[in-house]
């Protein structure tokens, strides 16, 4: 046994038991701070946690570094911005606008993107990040939505990502206002028109907004510090607590064997899940770079100053705010109430001050209407796939539907000049295919998940297709099946039957009405609805029927087998190799 030198770690005369040597100045700060904070435990616990390991995971990280990229650009930018409506004559390096008249938020604009080095690659990485950072939260919340993810315990994590989803687009359009040039003054202009439609307080609320009449003096200024104070706080504070739940509930994981609801497959914090996502972050950095230096966005100097006496031809707002401006355009004109003196202007409030914050509220609802109609009261940590909660998965097609037609007309002079139709035409297709796309859209969804899950039964009962035909000695000719591997079927079998909910009796003992027993009757339908066209996963019994059946079938055809040129299994993620190998 060889001899430990202890003098590196501690101090003895050999003859006395060794004594620890004292801590240096760090380890005295860092015992000093956790015998007052408790954190060397919680730190201790948390750098283990588990996290998964999936592809799809990532979108939300997408989100968070695009938000990490808006804040580091973000700050460079505001070193040179002038958030002032002041009036001057540009006198910049930008040649075609020298001599103009234009506010000196246009002004300093325009000096960052021709003067400040590296200024005009700021602006456009700060423009794209915007644009993504939106973009991979719809898809987060979309992935979210289609595999359950937001039951409980995460009903309130997905009400505060519906809540950045909001106060990310109102970020971007505070954002895209602040140049004052032609294209966002004219969106701006737009929100003075929404907020003057808001019955009885319009007007006030555009004066306190603007101070006074349209376009005033102090919006941008104002724009200014509610896009780089306020509602970037508010983002911060949510993605914190966002954060935190998800450390709290821990990460949700798809099914598959070893995994259960009561613990999490995966790697721990450090090292591999922080390498992982610092390496996540330099890529989201890196593709948002390149984009901001090749592709071209938001060119200001192209449109010039705002003016109010002009508009620009074709103006879009952002793609994110593209579908309440595609409402707008395709309602009918002319809807308008006058309601105790006050005129109601319903072709203006529907599409811009209903529809949206209604799809808003539906979203943030959606956990806890579905925890209603089914009564589950479990903690739910493993997701399910899309087709395996048809009804989940067609309402959630259905909006989306809804949201591309929006987004769709939001486009429609495009659309008429790019493809030379007629824009009425255009107009009035998306006034009938706006109300019955989300229908049709949900039929076949909702079909299509339910022929899914009948393929699955077949390949958990049957077997997946091989793609060898055999003719038996009647002359029959016949698919070959082999069975799925064992994991696929893990994967397969891994949830829950679904159980229709059905009310009682409607009267107690004394033949009163028992209390609550309409919302019963509701819950009772929207249950059937939700769950009553679902094919449910094979039973034990029905499983083992199935594989006795198989083994027969294989007993008849063994004297069948003759050699093929190997490319007669489709699906090798199917097959169990270690009992059927590939011929070559």
């Amino acid at each position: 046994m060889s001899s430990i030198d202890t003098s590196k770690v501690a101090t003895s005369n050999r003859t006395d038991a060794a004594t620890a040597s004292k801590p240096g100045r760090a380890g005295s700060l860092a015992t000093w701070a956790d015998d007052r904070l408790g954190l060397a435990s919680a730190m201790k616990k948390n750098l283990r946690k588990v996290f998964p390991d999936h592809w799809s995971f990532m979108l939300g990280e997408i989100a968070l570094w695009s938000f990490v990229v808006l804040l580091l650009t973000g700050v460079f930018l505001t070193l040179w911005f002038n958030p002032s409506m002041g009036h001057i004559t540009y006198e910049g390096s930008y040649d075609q606008l020298r001599g103009v008249g234009m506010s000196e938020s246009m002004a300093s604009t325009l000096h960052i993107s021709f003067d400040v080095r590296g200024g005009l690659l700021m602006r456009q990485m700060h423009h794209w990040a915007a644009s993504i950072f939106v973009a991979s939260m719809m898809v987060h919340l979309l992935r979210v939505a289609f595999t359950g993810a937001y039951r409980k315990p995460r009903e309130l994590n997905w009400v505060i990502g519906c809540l950045l989803l909001l106060l990310g687009t109102l970020e971007g359009f505070t954002g895209y206002s602040l140049p004052d040039d032609l294209l966002s003054g004219t969106g701006v202009r737009a929100a003075d028109g929404f907020l003057k439609a808001t019955p009885v307080v319009g007007t006030y609320m555009s004066f306190l907004l603007f101070g006074g009449e349209f376009p005033g003096e102090s919006i941008i200024p104002r724009l200014y510090i509610i896009h780089v104070l306020l509602i970037p706080g508010i983002l911060l504070a949510l993605i914190a607590a966002h954060m935190l739940l998800l450390v709290y509930h821990k990460h949700t994981q798809w099914p598959g064997p070893g995994r259960t609801e009561q613990n999490v497959v995966g790697y721990p914090m450090l090292p591999v899940y922080a390498a992982k996502a610092g390496g996540f972050f330099f890529m989201v950095f890196g593709v948002i770079a390149i984009m901001g230096g090749l592709m071209s966005i938001n060119p200001v100097w192209k449109f010039g100053p705002y003016d109010p006496t002009k508009v620009t031809a074709g103006s879009q707002p952002d793609w994110y705010m593209g579908w309440p401006d595609g409402l707008l355009r395709i309602i009918p004109t002319g809807w308008e109430s006058v309601i105790f003196g006050y005129t109601i202007s319903w072709n203006v409030m529907l599409p811009i001050l209903i529809l949206p914050p209604l799809m808003l509220v539906i979203l943030m609802l959606l956990p806890f209407i579905e925890g209603w109609i089914t009564g589950d009261k479990r903690d739910h940590h493993l997701l399910q796939r899309p087709r395996n909660a048809p009804t989940r998965t067609a309402v959630m097609v259905a909006l989306m539907t809804f949201y591309g037609l929006a987004w769709a007309a939001g486009g429609n002079d495009i659309i008429a000049i790019r493809l030379d139709l007629s824009i009425n035409q255009i107009t009035y297709f998306m006034r009938v295919a706006i109300f019955l796309g989300p229908i049709l859209a949900f039929w076949i969804t909702r079909r299509w998940c339910i022929s899914l899950q009948r393929h699955d039964n077949e390949k958990l009962l049957h077997g997946y297709e091989t793609g060898v035909i055999t003719r038996s000695p009647e002359g029959a000719y016949a698919e070959r099946h082999l069975p799925i591997n064992p994991t696929s079927a893990y994967t397969l079998t891994a949830r829950d039957r679904d159980e229709v909910y059905t009310v009682g009796s409607d009267t107690d003992a004394a033949g009163v009405d028992a209390p609550n027993s309409r919302s019963e009757k509701l819950r009772a339908k929207l249950s059937s609805w939700m769950y009553s066209h679902n094919v449910q996963k094979p039973t034990r019994a029905e499983l083992e029927e199935a594989h006795h059946h198989a083994e027969h079938e294989a007993e008849l055809q063994a004297g069948l087998d003759h050699p093929v040129d190997g490319h007669q299994f489709d699906d090798h993620r199917l097959r169990d190799t270690t009992d059927v190998p590939l011929r070559d």
